[in-house]
């Protein structure tokens, strides 16, 4: 059995988030995931040999988001999530494991979208963090969405993690993983 190393930086200070609960939960969507033939049989790490799985997420704001999309993905706007999967996004054999460990990359999450988007769809923060969270390993795997089957897929699996993983997450009332309320 693999170990998983997850790292995890908040520069955000709208939102003092849990980190702990965030790792652990983000470390079940990925054994989860993983568990998953159609997903352990098409993903990056598929014939890979590792001991360790490792990645990072940045939690930080959409003034963040919006410099990095428009210094590495000319794009000219804000984003919610940007992930840079290091690993699945490099051609097989150039892909690097040092001492049995893959570093699959970073997710950069937006937390002030987070709640901009939260307030949207009438869900809370927190579901919508771990539904970003999920997002992110999907394209750390490998996975992308541009196609409307490839986005449906990834989206059902997402909601099939969530569900598996956080059945005590309520969509409506989850505040209990924030330490301090959202500043306006």
């Amino acid at each position: 059995m693999a170990d998983y190393n997850i790292f995890s930086e908040n520069i955000y200070t709208g939102w003092d988030i849990d980190e702990k609960y965030y790792i652990d939960t983000a470390r079940d969507i990925l054994k989860f995931y993983l568990k998953q033939s159609e997903i352990k049989d098409k993903c990056c790490l598929t014939g890979i040999n590792y001991d360790t799985v490792s990645f990072d997420f940045l939690y930080c704001d959409s003034v963040k988001t919006h410099q990095i999309n428009k210094e590495y993905r000319n794009k000219d706007y804000p984003a919610d999530i940007i992930t840079f999967a290091i690993f699945a996004d490099t051609v097989p054999e150039e892909r690097f494991i040092f001492d049995g460990e893959v570093n699959l990359g970073e997710v950069m999450i937006a937390l002030d979208k987070v709640v901009e988007e939260a307030e949207k769809k009438g869900t809370t923060k927190e579901y919508e963090l771990i539904f970003l969270i999920s997002h992110g390993i999907m394209h750390l795997l490998g996975f992308d969405h541009q196609t409307e089957a490839d986005y449906n897929f990834v989206v059902g699996m997402q909601n099939k993690a969530i569900e598996e993983v956080c059945q005590n997450l309520n969509r409506k009332d989850s505040e209990k993983h924030s330490k301090t309320p959202v500043k306006d």
